[in-house]
């Protein structure tokens, strides 16, 4: 027998009530810590400017793990993430996308990586990107880049452009 639920729309259903839930708990915690929590005046004016703009800009909390796309003031798109570990941070600060590669290969000291999927890069070496040899989104592992689910890492790629802010806080 035919199932009579659609997988698709039950997908949609759950970005809709994760979006809600998330929604409310960053009105109620997430927009005062970005603001609490940085360092100066001019990431707090810049985080303000945005809020008042339909500019697309993105927050990642590395306490919590997570990243949230926005649009002006609204969340868009919630994300748990991996961030650098101890003795390979992810840098804090507010930084801009530089460049997007569809695919592209990393390189550091002790991985090569091929086929690394939806990259983009905010400074340097340092970027967002798919993460398909590992699960353990919501844990520090990576080597100081934000990794993200590769369908996610797809989803920022096509909605994020070169010029993107980006806002990296504890």
């Amino acid at each position: 027998m035919k199932s009579l639920i659609n997988h698709h729309w039950m997908r949609r259903l759950a970005i809709l009530l994760a979006g809600v839930t998330l929604s409310v708990s960053v009105v109620n915690s997430g927009v005062s810590e970005v603001s609490a929590k940085a360092k100066d005046d001019t990431t707090v004016k810049s985080i303000e400017t945005l809020k008042q703009s339909q500019k697309r800009w993105i927050q990642i909390n590395l306490a919590k793990q997570r990243l949230i796309a926005w649009e002006g003031k609204t969340p868009v798109y919630a994300i748990t993430i991996s961030t650098g570990k101890k003795s390979t941070p992810t840098r804090i600060g507010t930084f801009k996308i530089q460049t997007k590669f569809k695919s592209t290969r990393m390189r550091g000291r002790d991985y090569d990586v091929p086929d690394v999927p939806y990259a983009m890069f905010y400074q340097g070496s340092y970027g967002i990107h798919g993460a398909y040899w590992h699960r353990r989104f919501g844990t520090p592992v990576s080597h100081g880049c934000v990794n993200v689910a590769p369908n996610h890492a797809k989803w920022l790629f096509n909605w994020a452009s070169v010029g993107t802010a980006v806002f990296i806080h504890k």
